[in-house]
């Protein structure tokens, strides 16, 4: 008996390829050796939220974005021709979603010569985004959403930020204290490839100098005394995040292995001979202007350019001011519920001081500030002046006083220099404020930045700009 000859011409087998490719549970890509789609089955579409024909004939690069160059399982196995089971990659369709797979990439060959890739996957994004839930609720309290304030500064910083949270590079975040650095690298890592995995932060000034290297790279039995094996912080940020606060505290030996272990990608435990590699991302912060820290030997050179491969400067409240409004509406609010209080706000003569308050803790300060407020107030609705802090009330009686002898030159504007802009009484409070410190520390630059909270750098700007106005005016 003779079988049944069937003839099938190209198109029809590969409709028939297709048609059986789509009943798989498991994602199927195909590349050419160009790097542009031939097979995209039902499941993979699904996996990515595609349609095919958004996919088919088009570059890898031109469909998905890769948090780093090469980054493409498909194209990797393009180009070394080796084959990798069960990599996880994470990575952003056109419309910015995040997808996260774990895949198993070959190249396909004939003749010996690669003609294209394959790409088996398996979908793991919504155990990821469970995973991040469980993170956000146990490990880490804030996202891009938890910052408040409205003003240009704050915007543009936080813009910068959620671009940077898309890739894996190291971020150097610059502010004074209370400026909200930690809020930044939480919402940077919730915002990340990276948000399933672990985020563990450290406060570098409150580790024992003793036993600050054995904290951060691990330690193996017998290193010191007492000591185990145990795998130290960047081990332990495997897969994730780590933030290092305040790094320009360690010592220059200690931050040229963390330089080394960021290069390398490895890791060796104190007392160990193994080396160990590790994937993890590297957030850090510091309080001063890195060129002083630098100047000054408190952070090695080749450590910053490192580790600010993006540097985000995050503005002081003095800065920010038209925020203080909402952030006191904010604060008052979270400490209504805490106490099981109903105080409406603050009276128009506190909200004119917070205007003018310099505030050296900045957001941290203000928050601290009503939480104080709110612990004194008994039947009124408002947070008045007698609430405040002695330092603040002595502050505001201090300068009523200068007023009523110094006029229009005072600390705080008059009521009835209504023509001038908030802007230009912001700017002269600035000018007069740095002047009287200046004045305080006899002319020592550097006395008067630290008193003022800003770098030696920062100062020496403000005052070439004012003499270059007054130069102008001249």
């Amino acid at each position: 008996m003779e079988g049944i000859r069937v003839t099938v011409n190209r198109t029809d087998l590969l409709s028939m390829y297709a048609f059986l490719l789509d009943q798989v549970e498991e994602g199927i890509h195909v590349v050419d050796t160009a790097g542009k789609t031939v097979i995209y089955n039902r499941k993979m579409a699904e996996m990515e939220f595609m349609e095919p024909q958004d996919v088919l004939g088009r570059s890898v690069l031109d469909v998905f974005t890769f948090p780093e160059e090469g980054y493409s399982t498909l194209l990797r196995a393009l180009r070394t021709g080796e084959p990798k089971p069960n990599v996880k990659q994470t990575f952003f369709n056109l419309r910015g979603e995040v997808i996260t797979t774990i895949n198993s990439t070959m190249p396909i060959l004939k003749d010996g010569k690669i003609i294209g890739a394959l790409e088996i996957a398996r979908e793991i994004t919504k155990l990821e985004q469970m995973q991040q839930t469980i993170l956000r609720r146990s490990e880490t309290r804030y996202t891009f959403a938890s910052l408040i304030g409205e003003s240009a500064a704050i915007i543009e910083v936080t813009e910068d930020a959620k671009r940077a949270a898309r890739t894996h590079s190291s971020i150097l975040i610059v502010g004074e204290t209370g400026t909200g650095k930690e809020l930044f690298a939480q919402s940077i890592h919730h915002a990340s490839p990276r948000s399933a995995g672990p985020f563990v932060s450290q406060n570098c000034a409150a580790l024992p100098e003793t036993l600050i290297e054995g904290i951060l790279f691990g330690t193996t039995q017998g290193a010191f005394s007492g000591a185990l094996d145990r795998a130290g912080l960047l081990e332990q940020a495997d897969g994730g995040t780590i933030l290092l606060d305040e790094l320009n505290v360690l010592g220059l030996s200690l931050q040229a292995k963390l330089l080394r272990a960021i290069q390398e990608k490895t890791i060796r435990r104190l007392g160990d001979s193994v080396d160990r590699e590790i994937d993890v991302r590297i957030l850090a912060t510091i309080s001063e202007d890195p060129l002083d820290a630098i100047t000054e030997g408190h952070l090695r050179k080749d450590l910053y350019y490192r580790l600010s491969v993006v540097t985000l400067f995050l503005p002081p409240l003095r800065e920010r001011s038209g925020d203080i409004p909402q952030l006191t509406s904010y604060f008052i609010h979270k400490y209504n519920e805490l106490f099981r209080m109903s105080v409406l706000g603050v009276s128009a003569e506190v909200m004119s001081f917070f205007m003018s308050y310099p505030w050296p803790g900045n957001v941290r300060e203000l928050e601290h500030t009503i939480e104080g407020a709110l612990n004194l107030v008994t039947d009124a609705r408002e947070i008045e002046m007698s609430h405040l802090p002695l330092h603040m009330r002595r502050r505001r009686s201090g300068a009523e006083g200068e007023r009523e002898r110094a006029g229009e030159t005072a600390l705080y504007v008059e009521a009835d220099d209504k023509a001038r802009d908030l802007h230009r009484q912001l700017a002269e409070y600035e000018r007069v404020y740095v002047q009287r410190v200046l004045a305080i520390h006899a002319g020592n630059i550097s006395a008067a930045a630290r008193e003022l909270g800003v770098s030696r750098q920062s100062l020496q700007y403000r005052l070439r700009k004012w003499a270059d106005q007054r130069a102008d005016k001249e």
